[in-house]
């Protein structure tokens, strides 16, 4: 499984990504138009996924999260569900 970071310019689709399954086991929302899921599908397909379910001039960026990123403020329990699907970054 990999972990993609979602953001979306209106925070108000959110919920309409969320409403639909889409090619991820599970989302969770880290913040105001701020997404995490957990996929087995490539960044493509998760763009075009979400790219599908918004109005043509929303805002939007997908990226692969590798490692475990540096966060506060987000959503209660993102820390938690992050630590469970990342690995610290190397300390090297």
């Amino acid at each position: 499984m990999a972990v993609c970071l979602v953001w979306v310019e209106d925070p108000a689709y959110v919920e309409v990504v969320a409403a639909d399954l889409g090619p991820w086991s599970e989302l969770v929302e880290a913040g105001p138009g701020l997404v995490l899921v957990e996929t087995d599908e490539t960044v493509s397909r998760v763009y075009h996924e979400v790219k599908w379910r918004l109005p043509e001039a929303c805002g939007l960026l997908v990226a692969a999260v590798a490692e475990r990123p540096k966060a506060r403020g987000v959503a209660g329990g993102t820390v938690s569900w992050l630590r469970e699907r990342l690995p610290l970054p190397d300390r090297g």
